[in-house]
C-alpha cells in the first residue's frame, strides 16, 4: 500500500504535495486514461495549472519512460537518470531540468518517491519482478484526469467564444467602414465624421493574448457605432420613400408613352443589356437616394458573381443580367423590368431576389409582380433595401 513520503535532502515538503499523494492513493484502482490524450488536455490547460511549455516538455519525457499507452491507477513510477531525462526533453540543461521537475511537483502533476540516498532505481524481487521503485510517480495524473479534462474543455470553449468575438469584430468593422463610405459618397446627412472618429482607435490590430472581456468591450462599442450608422440609413431611406412614389409615378407615365418603333418582340435577349449600357453611357442617374454602395451593402451576394468586381452602376447592371439567368428569370421579364423601373432599379431588385432566393419559389414571377406594381406606382425600392439591411443587422446582433 502506498504511504506518504517526503523528498530527500533539503527539499521542503508542502501541504499541497501531501494532498497530491492522498489524492493518488484514493483513486479507484480500475481507473484508466490514455496518457497522450491526457497530455493533450494538459497542453490545453497548462495556463490554468500554472505550468510552462518547458515543464510540459519534461513531463512528456517522463511519460515516454512508461512503456504502456494506458495509465492505470496505482503506483506508476518511472526512474530515468537526469542524463536520459534531459536527452528526451530535447537536451535541456541540468539546472533547468531540476527547476521544471520542481515546478511539476509543486503543481501536483508528479510525486517524488525518493530513495534513502535520493537516487532513482528499481529493486527487483524474485523472478526479475519489480519489487520496489524510486523515482517519479505519475499516478496523480490518473487521479486528476477528470479535472484536467474539464479545464481543457473550458479553455477550448473560451477559445471558440473568443474566435466568434473576433469574427464579429471583423464584420462590424467592415460594415461600419463601408456604411460611412457609402454615406459620404451619397452625401447622406448624419454624424459620419463623429462615427469615424469613434471607429478609428478600434481599427488597430488586437493582441492575440486579448481575452474575452477585452473582446466583448470592443464588440459593445462597435455595435453602438453600427446601430447609429444603421439608424441614419433607416431615417434616410424612410424620408426618400415619402417622395419616391410621386417621382416614380411621374416617370412611369412618361414610360407609358413609348414610341411604337421601340416595341420589339419580348424574346430578344439583347434589348435589356443594350438599354442598360445606353442608360449608363448617357450618364443616367442611379435610383434616387440609393447610392451603389448602399445597394451593395444591402445585397452583398451579387458581388460574388461579378467578373472583375463591382465598381460602377454598369458593372452592377451587367452582373445582374448574368444573375437573372441563373435565377431562372426570362429575358422578357428582365427587359420589362428594365423598361418600367429603369436598368439600375431593376438590377437592384435582381440583387435583392438573390439575397432571398431560398424564400422565393419563382424569381421570374416575383420580378413580374414587382414590375406590375412599379407600373402602377405602388412599388418603391426603399423598403426592400431597408428590410435586407435590418436582416443583416439582426444577424450581427444574434452572432
Amino acid at each position: 500500500m502506498t504511504t506518504l513520503t517526503t523528498p530527500f535532502g533539503r527539499r521542503p515538503v508542502t501541504l499541497a504535495m501531501m494532498a497530491a499523494q492522498l489524492a493518488a492513493k484514493a483513486c479507484p484502482p480500475e481507473q484508466t486514461v490514455h496518457k497522450w490524450t491526457l497530455f493533450r488536455d494538459l497542453t490545453e490547460a497548462k495556463d490554468r495549472l500554472g505550468i510552462s511549455d518547458r515543464a510540459l516538455a519534461v513531463l512528456q519525457a517522463l511519460l515516454s519512460f512508461h512503456q504502456e499507452t494506458a495509465l492505470t491507477a496505482g503506483e506508476l513510477i518511472v526512474f530515468p537518470s537526469n542524463r536520459e531525462l534531459a536527452l528526451r526533453a530535447h537536451g535541456i540543461a541540468p539546472a533547468t531540468l531540476r527547476r521544471h521537475l520542481a515546478a511539476l511537483v509543486q503543481a501536483g502533476l508528479i510525486i517524488r518517491r525518493d530513495s534513502p540516498n535520493g537516487k532513482r532505481y528499481v529493486r527487483k524481487g524474485r523472478g526479475e519482478q519489480i519489487g520496489e521503485a524510486f523515482g517519479f510517480d505519475l499516478s496523480i495524473l490518473v487521479a486528476r484526469a477528470g479535472e484536467i479534462q474539464r479545464l481543457a474543455e473550458e479553455v477550448r470553449e473560451e477559445r471558440r467564444e473568443a474566435g466568434k468575438l473576433r469574427e464579429r469584430i471583423s464584420v462590424l468593422r467592415r460594415d461600419i467602414v463601408k456604411m460611412i463610405a457609402t454615406a459620404e459618397e451619397g452625401s447622406l446627412a448624419g454624424p459620419w465624421q463623429a462615427l469615424r472618429d469613434r471607429l478609428k482607435p478600434l481599427l488597430a490590430p488586437i493582441a492575440r493574448s486579448a481575452g474575452r472581456p477585452v473582446l466583448e468591450a470592443i464588440v459593445a462599442v462597435l455595435a453602438e457605432i453600427h446601430a447609429a450608422a444603421t439608424k441614419c440609413f433607416e431615417e434616410h431611406i424612410l424620408s426618400q420613400n415619402m417622395s419616391g412614389n410621386e417621382s416614380q409615378t411621374e416617370r412611369h407615365y412618361q414610360n407609358s408613352n413609348t414610341d411604337p418603333s421601340e416595341s420589339e418582340p419580348r424574346f430578344q435577349e439583347s434589348r435589356p443589356a443594350e438599354a442598360a449600357r445606353s442608360s449608363t453611357a448617357n450618364g443616367a442617374q442611379p435610383p434616387k437616394g440609393y447610392p451603389l454602395g448602399m445597394v451593395l451593402e444591402a445585397c452583398p451576394s451579387i458581388a460574388d458573381y461579378a467578373r472583375e468586381g463591382i465598381r460602377t452602376w454598369r458593372d452592377f447592371i451587367d452582373t445582374a443580367g448574368f444573375v437573372r439567368a441563373m435565377l431562372g428569370v426570362s429575358p422578357s421579364a428582365w427587359e420589362e423590368a428594365c423598361e418600367v423601373m429603369g436598368p439600375e432599379a431593376a438590377a437592384a431588385v435582381i440583387a435583392a431576389i438573390l439575397e432571398r432566393h431560398d424564400q422565393i419559389r419563382s424569381a421570374g414571377g416575383y420580378l413580374r409582380s414587382l414590375t406590375d406594381k412599379a407600373r402602377a406606382g405602388e412599388f418603391s425600392l426603399g423598403p426592400v433595401l431597408m428590410a435586407l439591411l435590418r436582416k443583416r443587422l439582426d444577424r450581427h446582433r444574434v452572432a
